[in-house]
């Protein structure tokens, strides 16, 4: 087969597959994110069924109004919402927040890591909110009584705090009595990182007996915001059984609910950078679902568990449980950690590194390592691509030869096509001979660009999903390599003030990158077919549109590769027009073999 057809069908597969959805986000953006409903709960909330875990709260209907036409009322401004119930604050050097005495739930928590943009002044990140305020989000514990004439903790029960102030330190117990011979204690504690510990308590006193279910659940008020990407999962998520299983917010619309049985494993609800997951005791069983529910007009989403075991409480018999949050950045040492120590199975897979696992992660402890050393993530880059170069040189050193050689053969090329005109199958068993008599094998300059699709998507993955790579700086005008470059040519880099259309942002990195491509390109022997030749003239235009969008720290990466391929490829094509000048001259001063007489 002809070099430049295989070169042509990867080149229009790669661009196939990064500018798919580049256009599919102009075409058909995102829809933009609902608006919540506030919501009121009053009295008891129904007791679930043992087997049935912790269904979505519901919101009673608005006094006369049908069924059939809800009224949504307007969502409630977080900094209200918080004033109406009295809280205990939460205070780390990560986490900000706090805890509502109403209801007993973790619904207020603020990253003070991370900020919205990179600006200085941008507000940091705020991941939980209470229900009732725009895309709340929020954890909730406790039982499930096997008999409805018992009374167990919901909604609106008031407990009574032992602290006021949640530390790393310092952890905070909850209590609650139901008048009817149990008293329910919650004791929350959180580490340095990320991990809540909440343990459920229930004593009986007299001769009160009761048989309950341990429950916990992540609900979510809307429909997020995501990134819109094929490549990144944003949704409901969990390991069940030491298997991955990730749903979308669509899938759940349409399905309703998702139910599995296991023992150990977590679950939840993640983010492109943040993740909100519950880790049942790993030795239990336990039931889980993931659900949709519509309240008044509003999607709700669920994640929740439900104890598989029957817990009997009587007078010197307590029952406790206890279940870990996890609810912050999916910084990937830190789940790592908490992988080994708590030994949850697959919690690295909460970042979605794909189903190139094997190489996207490995790429990101090798850029991650190299950032310790240099103290830039852009630095870190160049030296791996670097690196990828002088491990892959002998096998690009050999397609650099070959396609050294095929350049030289350009004009015998020519002179074929002149020769034998039209006849196509004709021309191309000449040109196959003479690949054989020049040794040359016009196949071998496709290797570079095999090897650089699979370090193209892992570098593209690491840089896409990666919170180390979230506003990490370059040089310059770069401030987020996960970023597209800021700057545009039709602004003329910042000098006018006019805001062009996505589809015209054309950055300095980009037009780098396309200028490293072109200059490449020029140094590969031309296709002989004019029309492919005209296609391939083409290509790095079409390439710089389409990675124009892309991360910054990924166009650096190309470019940066793209340079180390032209310094290589110049270097072979001198040392391989040497040697043949060399053996041109050789022949020349070698006399021709007499022919022996017979």
């Amino acid at each position: 087969m002809d070099q430049r057809n295989i070169f042509l069908a990867i080149a229009l597969s790669l661009l196939i597959l990064i500018g798919s959805q580049t256009l599919m986000d102009q075409f058909y953006p995102p829809p933009p994110p609902g608006v919540d409903i506030s919501q009121t709960q009053g009295g008891q909330p129904g007791t679930p069924q043992p087997g049935a875990p912790g269904a979505p709260s519901t919101v009673p209907q608005a006094p006369g109004v049908s069924t059939g036409s809800p009224v949504v009322p307007p969502a409630v401004q977080r900094a209200e919402k918080l004033q109406q119930s009295p809280r205990i604050p939460i205070d780390t050097a990560r986490l900000s927040g706090s805890i509502a005495l109403r209801g007993g739930r973790i619904d207020d928590l603020v990253m003070r890591n991370y900020r919205v943009t990179v600006k200085k002044d941008s507000p940091n990140v705020i991941l939980f909110s209470p229900s009732g305020t725009p895309f709340g989000f929020y954890a909730q514990f406790g039982w499930v009584a096997s008999s409805p004439d018992t009374t167990v903790p919901g909604d609106d029960t008031i407990w009574t705090a032992s602290g006021n102030k949640l530390t790393v330190d310092q952890p905070v117990t909850l209590t609650w009595d139901n008048g009817e011979g149990l008293r329910f204690s919650r004791t929350i504690s959180i580490d340095q990182g990320y991990m809540f510990a909440v343990t459920d308590r229930v004593e009986a006193s007299g001769t009160s007996a009761a048989t309950l279910f341990p429950y916990g659940l992540i609900g979510r008020d809307g429909v997020p915001k995501t990134s819109g990407f094929f490549i990144l999962h944003e949704g409901p998520i969990g390991v069940f059984n030491d298997k991955l299983k990730e749903f979308g917010y669509d899938d759940l619309q349409d399905d309703g609910v998702q139910s599995f049985e296991s023992t150990g494993g977590w679950f939840g609800i993640t983010d492109k950078y943040w993740l909100a997951a519950l880790v049942p005791d790993q030795q239990a069983a336990f039931k889980a679902r993931m659900l949709h529910s519509m309240a008044q007009g509003r999607d709700k989403f669920q994640t929740d568990f439900l104890g598989a075991g029957a817990i009997s409480v009587a007078r010197g018999q307590p029952a406790e449980f206890t279940t870990r949050l996890f609810a912050g950045a999916k910084e990937v040492a830190l789940l790592d950690q908490y992988e080994e120590a708590l030994s949850i199975p697959l919690f690295d897979r909460a970042v979605d590194f794909g189903w190139f696992y094997f190489l996207t992660k490995p790429m990101f402890y090798a850029l991650d390592w190299l950032y310790g050393i240099v103290g830039n993530f852009g630095v870190a880059i160049l030296i791996v691509t670097f690196g990828l170069k002088l491990l892959f040189f002998p096998l690009a050193n050999k397609s650099y030869k070959a396609m050294s050689r095929m350049k030289l053969l350009q004009p015998k090329m020519t002179e074929l096509k002149a020769k034998y005109g039209e006849d196509r199958q004709k021309m191309q068993q000449e040109m196959m001979a003479m690949y054989r008599r020049e040794k040359v094998n016009p196949a071998a300059g496709c290797i570079p660009i095999v090897i650089q699709i699979p370090v193209f998507f892992s570098l593209y993955k690491v840089l896409f999903v990666s919170i180390e790579m979230r506003h990490a700086p370059f040089f310059g005008w770069i401030q987020d390599l996960s970023a597209p470059d800021p700057t545009n040519v039709f602004e003329l880099f910042g000098l006018i003030p006019w805001d062009a259309p996505h589809f015209l942002h054309f950055g300095v990195w980009p037009l780098v990158m396309g200028g490293t491509m072109f200059l490449q390109q020029r140094l590969n022997p031309q296709p002989a077919d004019p029309i492919q030749a005209k296609m391939f003239m083409f290509m790095p235009l079409i390439f710089t549109i389409f990675l124009a969008t892309f991360p910054a720290g990924l166009v650096i990466y190309w470019s940066w590769n793209n340079t180390l391929s032209i310094a290589q490829q110049w270097v072979i094509m001198r040392k391989t027009r040497r040697e043949d000048k060399l053996k041109k001259a050789a022949a020349k001063t070698t006399p021709p073999k007499s022919k022996k007489s017979k």
